[in-house]
C-alpha cells in the first residue's frame, strides 16, 4: 500500500514522501498514531501543492536575499571608534556593530553570527562577508575611523 508520510518515520522515510509500506504496518500502526495518510488522489494533490509551496517559498526569499546581495557588494561602511596613542582600538568593531550599521544604512536586517569578519582592532579597511541565503553572500569593505 502507499502511504505518504506526515512526520518522519524511522527506517521508512521522511515527512512529505511517499513510500510503500505493507497494509498491516501501515494500517495497525501508521494511521492509527497519524504518521501517515492513504496515497489517494486528494492527498497526493495536497502534497503536491505543499511541495509547489515551499519550492515558492525558497525561490522568493532566495531572490530577495539576492537582490540585497547586489545592495551591499562593494559598499563601503564607515564606522567610528575611540583609541588610543598608538592607534590600537579600545575594544574592537564586533559582527553586532557591523549588522546594526548595515540596518541602520541599507535597512537590511542581518544576523550578526551571518557575518564573517577578521578582528578589528586598528584603524584601515577590511573586508567582511555578509551570508544572507544559502549560497548567497556579499563582500562589503568596513573603514574604521577615528571618533
Amino acid at each position: 500500500m502507499k502511504v505518504i508520510l506526515k512526520q518522519d518515520v524511522r527506517g521508512l522515510g521522511k515527512k512529505g514522501d511517499m513510500v510503500k509500506a505493507s497494509d498491516g504496518y501501515a494500517r495497525n500502526y501508521l494511521f492509527p498514531k497519524d504518521l501517515a495518510a492513504p496515497a489517494d488522489a486528494q492527498n497526493v494533490t495536497e502534497m503536491k501543492n505543499a511541495q509547489n509551496s515551499k519550492q515558492f517559498k525558497y525561490d522568493t526569499e532566495k531572490a530577495a536575499a539576492e537582490a540585497d546581495a547586489k545592495k551591499l557588494e562593494g559598499s563601503v561602511l564607515e564606522m567610528k571608534a575611540k583609541a588610543g596613542v598608538n592607534g590600537k582600538l579600545f575594544g574592537s568593531v564586533t559582527a553586532k556593530e557591523i549588522a546594526e550599521k548595515i540596518k541602520q544604512d541599507y535597512g537590511i536586517t542581518v544576523n550578526k553570527r551571518k557575518i564573517k569578519v577578521a578582528e578589528i582592532k586598528a584603524f584601515g579597511t577590511y573586508d567582511a562577508e555578509v551570508r544572507l541565503f544559502q549560497g548567497v553572500s556579499a563582500t562589503v569593505k568596513v573603514r574604521v575611523s577615528e571618533q
